[in-house]
């Protein structure tokens, strides 16, 4: 008997839509997944019709709830090493968690329970939109484990650091109306609008030009911890493609005749 595949892609016009195909267990990541994943984000990257990217997973349930642990306890009983901060070495790596230079924007739509490694994922996403019924956490200190693929680090970044704190030494759950107010999320709406919230960003991301929209996630992510002069000074791949690109040209000339731009990526 063939096993399901743990990921499904959609590709339509220049969106792939990435769901997490574990619902059974709440979206639970297992190395299998894994690896399905950094092929999926391999693809993403290497096809220059995909502009866009959601995340989310199967169900209504969970986004997903993290670390397949029960795979952990198995690997653990068989005297695998235990893991620390980040992936490598182990398989899917580099995990989306650590693609830093991942330039496709990727928007996350949770729906239901995003705790641990779901969490993790979610805020490496650039976007995320939430249902009110979202549920978010990072349980890892109660369970004898760390946030390793990225929690501590980007939580302690997203949040004011008391807040951070708070919920990575103790654990504590946050629902979507709280991640908002500390600006984790940029839109929360109930279940029903969802998806219609979620195409509106998708819309917007897709008809804003693609090598801008390169250029500026690049240049946000790189500089963030820069000193400003530094930021103005420094060179960024996809700033160099997009200032020598017809589309920097295609944009004006579109304004100027009144009608819509027509992009290229080149």
């Amino acid at each position: 008997m063939s096993v399901p595949t743990r990921v499904l892609v959609e590709r339509s016009g220049h969106v792939a839509r990435v769901t997490l195909n574990r619902p059974e267990v709440l979206n639970a990541m297992d190395l299998r997944m894994h690896e399905e994943l950094a092929d999926v984000w391999d693809d993403v990257e290497a096809d220059d019709r995909i502009r866009a990217v959601v995340l989310t997973g199967a169900g209504n349930r969970a986004f997903s709830v993290g670390q397949d642990l029960k795979e952990r306890a198995r690997r653990d009983a068989a005297g695998t090493p235990a893991s620390s901060f980040g992936s490598r070495g182990q398989p899917g790596w580099p995990r989306l968690t650590e693609r830093f230079g991942l330039s496709k924007p990727v928007l996350a739509r949770v729906d239901g329970y995003a705790l641990g490694g779901g969490l993790e994922l979610v805020l490496a996403c650039d976007l995320v939109i939430a249902s009110d019924r979202a549920v978010f956490g990072l349980p890892e200190a109660r369970l004898g484990l760390v946030p390793g693929a990225g929690g501590v680090f980007r939580l302690i970044r997203q949040l004011p650091q008391k807040a951070a704190l708070g919920y990575l030494l103790t654990g504590r759950r946050f629902d979507a109306a709280a991640a908002y107010r500390h600006g984790l999320i940029n839109e929360v709406v109930p279940p029903g609008e969802l998806d219609a919230c979620v195409d509106g960003w998708v819309t917007d991301l897709v008809t804003s030009a693609p090598l801008s929209v390169r250029a500026i996630k690049e240049a946000a992510l790189r500089s963030v911890d820069m000193p400003l002069p530094e930021a103005f000074t420094a060179v960024y791949r996809w700033e160099e493609r997009r200032r020598r690109s017809a589309d920097a040209v295609e944009g004006p000339r579109a304004f100027a005749e009144k009608r819509d731009p027509r992009w290229t990526g080149r």
